[in-house]
């Protein structure tokens, strides 16, 4: 599953679209405990029989038969649910999830398949645990198959999970109606009674039922299709492979699709609303072609005749990797020739790639190890799409994704991506950066140091020995070391270090003429000085200096060690690349060396090399290790960048200071920090073309640039989109518009009351996901506090402007200067209502509430925070984002209190005025 805030490359690092303006908020994890102490009563009364929010082991289901009937007009649905389950220890009471249904009747048959003689099962549900208990009257037999058969029915969901409906409107106007399935992590147990959890992995036979206006969907091809009565047809699906129920998929429609063959025969199909089904081919040329790279990169046959990727119009996440049938939401999926951005095709491409990656491991899902699912889905997006794309060159935005994982993995309330979980909102919010991000840096860290050649031989010997079984962390560990050489070197100790333990660690280098002093420590935020946790790493360390380009490799398994090197230089960078997850300090002129090198010859080191000096210069400012002045110093040479990911890492560092002083009363020195800003980046805004001519990576830096520019009000940016939107208005929008530009454009246009409305009006009849994001995102910018508490309610409300889109508007308005007290006004008011929507410990949850709260930095704020949470109890009081977004407060009021009054001198008597 791709989370929406982790969906797009550059997004996830703060500084796509939201970027200049809103700087998302990153997704995290709650931590929330309700469990139950006391003996569990049914909710008739009668004791259950299981008290734990796991279930028990010893009954184990081998295949479902499903049967389902969904009436699209009613909005319900039931359905039959047929369960082959064996015993290990004798047992009177299955144990099982359902959720929100009513079971009808339930009976037990001895034997699989059809057999003679039926007792009812009394059924005992426990709502708290989402568990129901079907008691027999004799216990089952250790090792005989017996059949559990249930009859239920149940409502389709108004959220984004479990058999929830959808709709959409046609060009006509007329809302159509029609029910998908979105069960990971735990949802299936809201669409028919099963063992929710991805150990209990079992066969799938499954048969829709529906009208003839319809088509039906699963994970495995239609077998055949049967009319029940007049105007029901029931569908067939063929038997699929072992799986965990997460994995499980349908959906009842009017998509039409469009379909190629692999070159081994696999059928891929895309799957979209019969308007949108023309900007389906991009996303099916990128699958076939993906799909090939993965048969080949693994060495295993795709195990499923076809591929399907539907488009579905709500969509809460970005994607999911069902088996056989990714599902999407439109703008992950879609992709407009006339109007989809350069980013939105590097983010179809990409997310496409992780779902089709994770149908080829899905058996990395334990519940403990899920970042051994996601990770490697994350990590492998990279890997393909260079291989298959090279024109996007998305290794430029790997060391992002670590930055990203960073910021999150400094605080305190970070967590080790192998963390075990319990409960629902554990388990939904385990679903974040750490377990994606950090996950995916750690398996690339591991490639660099082990070869790209000895990873792939492990992963291959891995998944061809667990292939459709639960695995954990030391599996993959020991896959790997038995093709790696070097005995002196513990895969699984080294690994264990970076699995096992949260944070990473702090490098401190320090030369002393040809002796390279290194010393690792827990880098931390929240105190100028290191927490003694204790930890420690083996660290891959690698360096090139002033005399040498190639790469030296040094393992710091070590609290200090020291290196000698071959004589002595005048710089020495750490972590080439920027493929270790960790940061590096340089103490004594350490710093000052790489500043001058900057300065003088910055293309001495590669783009990626200086993106990380630039963000670990911040990162050590907010630990006193470095001050504002020289980490301010050092991206006054970005007046020569040209490249995309130091201008990206700079405006990360730069613009999230003057966020905070708009939330504060600084005006002054936030207008001079904010000229200092398009100063510093002018000539490189005045060079770029107001057209699509380049690159991927120039095309979205000239995106971005001139985006910020015009909301900069830099007057050369802001009259000549003032000019295209007056044409592209007096053409009623027909105009076509460089899609480079369009952000821009848009973005000056709804300043005004008139082009604001006008804006609104082509969001409503646009078919263009590129479109209406570039068109919501000019919305949220608008300094009207009318129009923009008309947006939070308008999405909310969901008929204008999809509840979908709610989260990502409500952070865009969180970050609006304006805007940011009606967010945070609307997240208290309606946190109940939000909660129900989309659910505790979801992502989405977690991005609103970092997304209206996290740019907050004074006393005032904080005690508000604290207060409204804690009043939550149970509700939302121990969430993980929450705990972040307490720490990132306090911590910006740390660094405000701290580098204000140094920033306003710098700015006053200092460095700026040599641009």
């Amino acid at each position: 599953m791709v989370p929406l805030a982790l969906k797009w490359p550059l997004a996830s690092m703060s500084f796509l679209l939201s970027s200049l303006l809103t700087l998302l908020a990153v997704s995290a994890p709650s931590w929330c405990q309700n469990s139950d102490s006391t003996s569990p009563k049914a909710s008739n009364g009668s004791p259950f029989p299981w008290n734990k929010m796991r279930l028990p082991e010893y009954v184990i289901p081998a295949h479902y038969d499903l049967m389902i009937h969904a009436n699209l007009s009613t909005l319900t649905f039931w359905g039959t649910t047929e369960i082959e389950v064996t015993a290990s220890q004798p047992t009177s009471a299955i144990i099982l999830h359902s959720y929100n249904l009513q079971i009808s009747k339930a009976t037990l048959r001895k034997g699989a398949g059809q057999g003679p003689s039926e007792e009812p099962l009394r059924v005992l549900e426990y709502p708290p645990h989402e568990q129901v208990a079907l008691l027999a009257l004799e216990p089952l037999l250790v090792g005989l198959p017996y059949t559990v058969v249930i009859d239920y029915a149940g409502n389709l969901s108004e959220t984004f999970h479990g058999f929830y409906k959808s709709t959409y409107r046609t060009k006509k106007g007329e809302v159509r109606v029609l029910a998908s399935t979105q069960f990971e992590p735990i949802a299936a147990r809201m669409a028919f009674p099963c063992f929710d959890e991805p150990a209990f992995k079992a066969s799938f036979s499954i048969k829709i039922r529906r009208e003839p206006r319809h088509v039906a969907i699963s994970n495995m091809p239609l077998v055949k299709s049967v009319t029940i009565a007049k105007g029901l047809i029931e569908d067939h699906f063929d038997v699929t492979v072992k799986m965990s129920t997460y994995l499980v998929a349908f959906i009842i429609s009017d998509f039409e699709s469009v379909s190629k063959m692999t070159k081994s025969g696999v059928k891929v199909s895309v799957y979209a609303v019969p308007d949108k089904i023309n900007q389906a081919d991009y996303a099916l040329d990128a699958a076939v072609t993906l799909l090939e790279f993965y048969e080949d990169y693994f060495s295993i046959p795709y195990p499923l005749p076809k591929q399907d990727l539907a488009a579905i119009p709500d969509f809460e996440s970005g994607a999911m990797e069902n088996w056989g049938l990714t599902t999407y939401r439109e703008s992950a999926l879609l992709f407009d020739v006339e109007k989809s951005s350069a980013s939105s095709k590097l983010g179809i491409t990409m997310t496409v790639s992780h779902e089709l990656a994770h149908q080829k491991n899905h058996s990395f899902k334990a519940l403990n190890d899920l970042w051994l699912n996601e990770g490697f889905a994350k990590f492998m997006e990279f890997v393909s799409v260079s291989v298959t794309h090279p024109e996007l060159k998305v290794e430029d935005y790997f060391f992002g994704k670590c930055f990203n994982a960073m910021e999150v993995d400094a605080l305190n309330s970070s967590h080790p991506v192998s963390t075990p979980v319990e409960n629902p909102a554990q388990i939904r919010e385990m679903f974040d950066e750490v377990s994606y991000e950090k996950g995916a840096c750690i398996l690339n860290m591991l490639r660099e140091y082990l070869s790209a050649d000895t990873f792939k031989s492990g992963i291959v010997q891995y998944l061809q020995k667990y292939s459709y079984k639960n695995t954990r962390n030391e599996d993959l560990w020991n896959s790997m070391a038995s093709h790696w050489r070097q005995e002196t070197v513990d895969v699984k100790a080294m690994m264990n270090t970076w699995t096992l333990q949260k944070g990473f660690p702090l490098i401190t280098i320090t030369v002393r003429g040809r002796n390279v002093h290194m010393k690792q420590e827990h880098y931390m935020k929240g105190s100028n000085s290191a927490p003694e946790t204790g930890y420690l790493w083996h660290v891959p360390l690698t360096f090139i200096t002033s005399k040498s380009d190639s790469v030296q490799r040094f393992l710091l398994k070590t609290k200090t060690d020291v290196l000698i090197l071959p004589e002595a230089v005048e710089w020495i960078k750490f972590n080439v690349g920027m493929n270790g997850y960790y940061i590096v300090h340089y103490e004594d002129d350490g710093w000052d060396s790489l500043t001058g090198l900057l300065k003088t010859t910055h293309t001495a080191i590669s783009s990626n090399d200086r993106a990380s000096l630039i963000n670990n210069a911040f990162q050590l400012v907010s630990i006193g290790k470095l001050s504002i002045e020289k980490a301010l110093d050092l991206t006054l040479y970005l007046k020569h960048e040209t490249e995309i990911m130091p201008v990206f890492q700079g405006l990360d560092e730069l613009i999230p200071m003057y966020k905070l002083m708009e939330k504060r009363d600084m005006i002054e020195v936030e207008t001079q920090f904010k000229a200092f800003l398009i100063r510093l980046l002018r000539s490189l805004i005045d060079r770029q073309s107001w057209t699509d001519d380049g690159s991927v990576s120039e095309r979205m830096l000239r995106s971005q640039l001139l985006l910020l520019a015009c909301v900069r009000k830099y007057q050369p940016c802001v009259q000549r989109a003032e000019g295209y939107f007056r044409k592209w208005k007096e053409s009623n929008g027909n105009m076509s518009l460089p899609i480079d530009v369009t952000l821009a454009v848009f973005a000056v246009g709804a300043q005004n009351t008139d082009g604001w409305d006008f804006l609104l009006s082509k969001y409503q009849s646009s078919l263009s996901s590129t479109e209406k994001s570039q068109i919501e995102f000019a919305l949220c910018v608008s300094q009207n506090k009318e129009k923009l508490q008309w947006l939070l309610d308008q999405s909310f409300k969901g008929d204008i402007i999809k509840t979908q889109e709610f989260p990502h508007i409500l952070t865009l308005i969180g970050r609006n200067p304006v805007g940011y007290p009606l967010a945070w006004q609307f997240l208290r008011e309606n946190w109940n209502k939000l909660v129900q929507k989309f659910e505790l410990g979801s992502s989405a949850i977690a991005q609103m509430v970092m997304g209206t709260t996290n740019q907050f930095s004074t006393r005032t704020q904080l005690a508000e925070v604290k207060g409204f949470f804690h009043s939550l109890e149970e509700n939302g009081s121990q969430l993980r984002c929450v705990q972040q977004t307490i720490e990132t407060i306090e911590e910006n009021i740390r660094w405000m209190d701290k580098n204000f009054d140094k920033i306003r001198m710098w700015l006053q008597h200092g460095k700026p005025e040599l641009l």
